[in-house]
């Protein structure tokens, strides 16, 4: 099939665009610089997807048989008429239209199954209210015109690649032993995604024909505390783990921040919990995720051989350890 990838070139990107080659795919990729790294086979559009009226313009006269939006605009944010505008330039003759949404969406709650409903459009969080709103406005055009689309809705995505600093977070500390801080009682629910699971169901959506019209909780089943997540990032490394808590009130009254740049746990990783329910992958895609600490040894070798994140400044932490009230080492 004649595929365009809209944001190729990083993570998820990267990795769909080697896995549609090795299926003989044709593949074109959209993103805002006029070349990509990606190999001779890979076509290049540079435009703004932010830009309805430059998209409209970049796709005039092309036609693709499925298309993946995988991109966000992490300083301006990608609204739901940025992603409409997206679709009108392109809807002609779609096979498909897999569309890259979060776990986010929901807003909060525990459990989320796929019929659930969005987080409302005054919701404040921008990314938030975003996807929700971007889902609503492609299943209405589903409605409405018979845009073919499926949205897939990840939690924490981990594995090779990742620009986030959040599996290199805690292997950067492990490996200088250095305690982790926990914030809180470290009970607060997380779930993961591995990149390469992630892929594999975007392209299965591609092909099953009873996907179309349905948004899928993509992830691995069982949620997981804080610290066991970071029991299980040490499990990978081989590496011994010491948790000290903190009250979480007092790390942020110190300056700490959840996306930085005064970190005190993996990037955008001490949030309110939000879980799925992945039934309808399994029943619908067939999703069968990896184990997560084979996904994390994987990852792990990858971090070894590449990390790209820079020496660690310690200051900030050191500055809670030695000054947090109370502190109680967490029981392991």
């Amino acid at each position: 099939m004649n595929c365009l990838v809209i944001g190729g070139t990083q993570f998820i990107g990267r990795l769909l665009v080697a896995e549609l080659l090795k299926q003989d795919h044709s593949v074109t990729v959209l993103h805002r610089k006029p070349k990509h790294d990606l190999g001779r086979r890979v076509k290049n559009i540079a435009a703004d997807r932010n830009d309805p009226a430059a998209m409209k313009s970049a796709l005039a006269g092309k036609n693709f048989d499925v298309v993946f939006d995988n991109v966000y605009d992490w300083e301006r944010g990608t609204s739901a008429a940025q992603v409409e505008g997206t679709v009108r330039a392109v809807a002609n003759h779609l096979h498909r239209y897999i569309f890259m949404s979060s776990v986010a969406a929901y807003g909060d709650g525990l459990n989320h199954h796929e019929g659930d409903a969005l987080a409302p459009d005054d919701t404040p969080d921008l990314y938030v209210r975003n996807k929700a709103m971007s889902e609503r406005a492609l299943f209405r055009l589903h409605q409405r015109i018979g845009l073919p689309v499926v949205t897939l809705r990840p939690p924490y995505i981990y594995g090779p690649g990742n620009p986030f600093y959040r599996e290199a977070y805690f292997w950067d500390r492990l490996r200088a032993n250095r305690p982790i801080i926990l914030p809180g009682d470290g009970r607060r629910l997380m779930q993961f995604v591995y990149v390469k699971d992630l892929v594999a169901a975007a392209l299965k959506s591609m092909q099953e024909p009873n996907a179309i019209g349905h948004a899928f909780n993509i992830a691995n089943a069982r949620p997981l505390s804080q610290m066991e997540a970071v029991e299980a990032f040490a499990k990978a490394a081989k590496k011994p783990v010491k948790f000290v808590r903190i009250p979480r009130e007092f790390i942020l009254r110190a300056g700490g921040h959840p996306m930085g740049p005064k970190l005190y746990f993996g990037y955008y990783m001490d949030n309110p919990p939000i879980t799925q329910v992945t039934a309808k992958a399994q029943r619908v895609l067939k999703f069968k995720p990896v184990d997560f600490i084979a996904g994390l040894q994987e990852t792990y070798r990858w971090y070894l051989r590449h990390n790209p994140f820079p020496k660690q400044d310690y200051e900030f932490e050191d500055k809670l350890l030695a000054n947090a009230p109370a502190m109680i080492p967490a029981k392991v």
